[in-house]
């Protein structure tokens, strides 16, 4: 599979007072599209916990702000697979206007039992889901004075 992609508008909700998306936000956009790239490849977030008793955790999260995003603004958040454990993985995420990148996210996250709390390894079928996320050909041309 190629990197996943999905577009977001920014609402009011999204900004500070001055219209600029406030820093927390990018997090929300971006644990929403690695959500939906999970659902893409034919399973849901809750049938990792439903059918095995494990979730994903986050672990570790990365951010570089390159530059705001405002009001109205269509983003696309593009995330991809760099790395699988036994019991933990790594994704790139962009967020992206047009073709530039305006923050980018390197995020580990961690597989978990839900009952207490211990890491466990990924089931098989999930982490065959996971690999499908991988992508060789990243790519992003950097933010640029204008949009």
């Amino acid at each position: 599979m190629t990197t996943h992609s999905i577009d977001f508008r920014v609402y009011y909700e999204d900004t500070d007072a001055g219209g600029v998306v406030y820093h927390a936000r990018y997090f929300a956009f971006a644990e929403r599209a690695r959500t939906e790239a999970i659902r893409s490849l034919g399973m849901a977030a809750s049938d990792l916990i439903h059918d095995y008793g494990l979730a994903f955790v986050l672990r570790n999260a990365t951010i570089d702000f390159r530059a705001p995003f405002r009001l109205d603004d269509i983003l696309t958040v593009k995330t991809r697979l760099t790395d699988q454990g036994a019991a933990s993985c790594r994704l790139d995420q962009g967020i992206y206007h047009g073709e530039d990148l305006f923050v980018h996210i390197d995020v580990r996250l961690a597989c978990i039992r839900v009952a207490d709390g211990k890491a466990a390894r990924f089931p098989p079928p999930w982490r065959a889901l996971l690999a499908r996320l991988a992508d060789e050909t990243p790519g992003a041309r950097q933010a640029g004075s204008g949009r």
